[in-house]
């Protein structure tokens, strides 16, 4: 990994430790908990303020999403392992479109930032959506472009078509 893409990572996981700290102590339960996030860390509070301006140095600098699969850039932050990341992967995408359909087995935080027009996570707009344990979605990014940081208790997930 070069010194730029570590020292970012690393940068934007530091600026993350407090919403780490409040995601580990929340259980996903869907648009309730997206409620409270969004009081708790808005988007133009002074965390997420942080956080946003290294999504947008690592979206130019190339560290941030430095894969691309079926039109969707992405790339990972940190994995559940690292004593840093409390348990969750932290991932990264930068779509304008839809993704690939995934259930979540222990649920997933998604914020999302907007890059271009006014665009809407699966109909939400920016800010914080969460998806319960064992939901099934595909993501879709309508009316602009997105980045978007997910956070996956334990990192797990399942890339698969809708089940039953």
């Amino acid at each position: 990994m070069s010194d730029a893409r570590a020292e970012g990572k690393a940068a934007l996981t530091a600026a993350l430790q407090p919403v780490l700290s409040h995601l580990s102590q929340l259980s996903p339960e869907g648009p309730r908990t997206a409620a409270a996030l969004q009081d708790r860390f808005p988007l133009d509070g002074p965390v997420l303020t942080e956080v946003r301006a290294l999504v947008e140095q690592g979206l130019v600098e190339g560290w941030l999403c430095p894969r691309e699969a079926g039109g969707v850039r992405f790339g990972r932050v940190a994995k559940p392992a690292e004593p840093e990341a409390m348990g969750f992967s932290i991932d990264a995408v930068d779509m304008d479109g839809p993704g690939p359909g995934h259930t979540h087995p222990q649920g997933e935080f998604d914020l999302c930032f907007a890059v271009d027009g006014e665009p809407r996570f699966d109909g939400r707009p920016p800010g914080w959506t969460v998806y319960p344990a064992g939901s099934w979605h595909v993501p879709t990014v309508s009316g602009g472009r997105m980045a978007i940081l997910y956070f996956l208790p334990e990192g797990e997930i399942r890339f698969e078509g809708r089940p039953g």
